[in-house]
């Protein structure tokens, strides 16, 4: 996931975290292939009503089919802005670090699409989707900067952005949900993004 300091800031994204499905973005972010319901579509929840609404029950709040989109638009995102990393970036630092961005959100995805399966959840962006515009931020910095040291710092410099973003929604989206295995699944990712995030630290420290 590849931002600006701006976007970063405007909300707290949910790139990575869980995933949930919809490769019919992947021409926009890349090639991981995890599937599930479009983000886009209204939602379908049997049984639970609190997952019934596709758009935010009011300003500020996110529904459970609202924070599956997020959390697999975020992971999906991450995922691509890896694989355009490992094959641009100069460090093998950071090409290291870009194939572990692809693998454990891949993974993160998988996980959440097997969730949202299970709950018979239906992803929904909500209207205030702030993943969307910063992922394409960070899809077309990485696509328009040179291949050499320059990326390298742009790739890394984003994700530290992007992962302590990350954080800080995968916090507000378990503390909207009402459904115990969503913020199961968000706690337990949470130490995932934790380490991604003091990893590109680290290499951003090396980088001049």
């Amino acid at each position: 996931m590849l931002i600006n300091g701006t976007r970063s800031k405007v909300v707290a994204l949910a790139v990575a975290v869980i995933a949930v499905a919809g490769c019919s973005k992947k021409d926009n972010y890349g090639t991981d292939t995890t599937g599930a319901a479009s983000s886009t579509t209204s939602s379908t929840v049997t049984g639970d009503t609190s997952m019934n609404a596709g758009a935010p029950a009011a300003s500020g709040t996110w529904t459970d089919p609202n924070i599956v989109a997020l959390l697999d638009e975020a992971n999906m995102a991450d995922s691509a802005a890896g694989s355009i990393a490992a094959t641009k970036g100069t460090s093998s630092e950071v090409r290291e670090f870009a194939k572990r961005m692809m693998r454990d959100h891949h993974q993160l995805r998988a996980q959440g699409a097997a969730l949202a399966k299970k709950l018979n959840v239906t992803p929904a962006a909500p209207s205030d989707d702030p993943v969307m515009p910063m992922a394409q931020d960070e899809t077309n910095t990485l696509n328009s900067t040179a291949k050499g040291k320059d990326f390298d710092k742009a790739y890394i410099d984003d994700e530290v952005k992007v992962h302590q973003a990350v954080l800080d929604l995968a916090t507000k989206a378990a503390g909207q949900t009402q459904n115990a295995e969503l913020k199961n699944l968000i706690q337990k990712a949470a130490p995932v993004i934790k380490g991604h995030l003091v990893k590109a630290e680290a290499i951003q420290k090396t980088m001049k």
